[in-house]
């Protein structure tokens, strides 16, 4: 008998420091968001269908659905045929690491619901691995592993309650919860580049350009920027800081720092997750209204203060 409706919620994230080099056991300081994504499962009305019927909502309106078989996981009917094969693969890999799971003989109804648009980045997958991950009774590390990959920094935020260092150590995630809190929070914003960025993209070219650097005194150097950058108490420190974390991921990626796409901003700024896209970090000594009025001039007008996203 399938028990009645199950909710569970997860949190979107942010990654500060050591984007593609936590791969190479960097320390990140990341940030789990206030906005998250619940999951809903409830038996299927009429048992008789052996089916999961899938529908996901953003904050305004359903972004994608599908319908798959039980327990095969066939894709049956979908509005994004991308989604969905991506979705399968998820799914399948929680039915190899629950063999039972799928076995009811009978269907859910499975809604998902997120409080962020799908194109910021915040973590859908994530939150999504997060959540069916406490449905099943299954570490969630080792279904994102085996379905779509990634370092796992996501995952961490996702059940965390507040920032955090995360490290993976011979692939093992270390989690160390930690009270980042600077008194120059009112100084720090969260702007929308307008292009989300494919992460697995990024971290393939990652790779590419990085096979043959040896980066143990890279990964140190921004492991230890992580931690000054944590504990932090002058703005103009902190700044400094992530600038040097800007050149450092410059020389290895072949990219140009964010900045140089607005070089008259008069304050910093620092690349957000994979690079090109998605948010980048402001810092800005200045009123909040001069610089959403400098961001608007580039038709950029999603930001966010750093109290209205962080945990």
């Amino acid at each position: 008998m399938v028990a009645d409706k199950q909710v569970f919620r997860s949190n979107g994230k942010l990654m500060l420091t050591a984007e593609y080099l936590v791969l190479r056991g960097a320390t990140s300081l990341a940030m789990p968001l206030k906005a998250g994504q619940s999951l809903e499962i409830s038996p299927a009305k009429d048992s008789s269908q052996s089916l999961i019927q899938w529908k996901a909502f953003g904050p305004d309106k359903l972004w994608f659905s599908a319908d798959f078989s039980l327990p095969e996981l066939n894709i049956i009917q979908t509005d994004d045929r991308l989604k969905a094969a991506k979705l399968q693969i998820i799914l399948l890999t929680l039915k190899q690491l629950r063999s039972d799971l799928f076995e009811t003989g009978s269907g859910f109804n499975i809604e998902t619901h997120m409080d962020f648009r799908p194109e910021w980045g915040f973590g859908s997958s994530s939150t999504l691995i997060a959540n069916l991950s406490q449905w099943a009774g299954v570490n969630p590390y080792t279904l994102l592993n085996y379905s779509i990959g990634g370092s796992g920094y996501d995952i961490a935020c996702a059940l965390a309650d507040g920032p955090l260092f995360y490290t993976l150590n011979k692939l093992r995630p270390k989690v160390e919860q930690i009270a980042f809190n600077p008194p120059f929070r009112d100084k720090l914003y969260f702007v929308y580049l307008g292009k989300k960025q494919d992460s697995s993209h990024g971290i393939r070219n990652f790779n590419k350009l990085a096979e043959n650097l040896d980066l143990t005194d890279t990964v140190a150097e921004v492991s230890a920027i992580s931690r000054n950058m944590a504990s932090a108490d002058s703005f103009d420190h902190f700044c400094a800081l992530t600038e040097k974390h800007e050149k450092l991921l410059s020389g290895i990626l072949l990219m140009p720092p964010v900045k140089t796409k607005f070089p008259d901003f008069d304050g910093y700024l620092k690349s957000l997750g994979a690079w090109g896209g998605d948010f980048a970090l402001a810092m800005y000594a200045g009123s909040k209204k001069e610089l959403r009025s400098y961001f608007a001039r580039y038709g950029l007008q999603t930001i966010f203060t750093f109290d209205e996203l962080v945990k």
